[in-house]
């Protein structure tokens, strides 16, 4: 209840999914990594920076990204590369997040993980950006929170299919299986003011008898590539070139 779901992925999970010698995937870091070009040498990671935006991937500190790629995750495909795929705070800002989490999965091998946070839609936040005007939505947050304006945020956020049982859903359909789950209740946009702070935890209050874990202010979740996605894969491979061969023999 009182764990900031952010600060928790970067403090508990994050670090799990940096080994020595591994090949790491950032979606959707943009200009801001997920890791430090020290912690990346010390490591001797690959580290991969996939962003829809080339001037944010520029933006980022010199050295830090081994390879950047330009592109959409929501129709991009990948080939399987990653040992561990980092996903922070960016399935909000898709689209399509349907897309976007077919594509996660093609970055990552058969036995690597994904790991992902990401804001609930059903936040009454996320329900308040939703709503809003985009410039009066920036004007607030800026002005409310002063220290946002120099950050990493402020991009539109669409929260398409973005809470934890839909996730499941979608990472189960692509063969990510959930090897943890963790799900948050508290933020920091309500703390300003109390009479708006009471109203938030009500809300929150009424809105888990109704939904459940689909209520949580946010979640992260470790996703594990099943081996089995490979086997099918090979499967259907030799499969094809049986067909072939048989309808050459014909």
């Amino acid at each position: 209840m009182r764990q900031d779901g952010n600060q928790a992925f970067l403090r508990d999970v994050l670090p799990r999914a940096l080994r020595a010698d591994i090949t790491v995937y950032d979606l959707g870091g943009g200009s801001r990594p997920c890791v430090d070009r020290e912690l990346k040498d010390r490591l001797g990671l690959r580290l991969v920076g996939l962003d829809v935006s080339g001037e944010e991937l520029a933006a980022a500190p010199v050295g830090t990204y081994d390879q950047t790629i330009v592109a959409d995750l929501c129709t991009f495909t990948g080939t399987a590369a990653a040992d561990s795929v980092i996903c922070q705070a960016t399935l909000e800002h898709v689209p399509d997040t349907v897309g976007a989490i077919r594509g996660l999965a093609t970055c990552v091998r058969p036995g690597g993980a994904v790991y992902l946070f990401a804001p609930c839609r059903n936040a009454a936040f996320a329900r308040i950006n939703l709503i809003l005007p985009e410039g009066l939505k920036r004007f607030l947050l800026f002005r409310l929170f002063p220290e946002k304006a120099t950050g990493h945020d402020g991009f539109k956020a669409f929260y398409d299919h973005c809470t934890p049982g839909q996730i499941e859903a979608i990472a189960r359909r692509n063969g990510l299986e959930i090897e943890e789950r963790r799900l948050f209740w508290t933020s920091s946009y309500f703390f300003i003011f109390t009479p708006a702070y009471l109203l938030w935890r009500a809300w929150q209050g009424l809105s888990y008898m109704v939904l459940g874990k689909d209520a949580a202010e946010s979640f992260v979740y470790v996703l594990r590539k099943s081996h089995a996605v490979a086997l099918d894969s090979k499967a259907l491979r030799v499969s094809g070139r049986a067909a072939q061969l048989t309808g050459s023999e014909a």
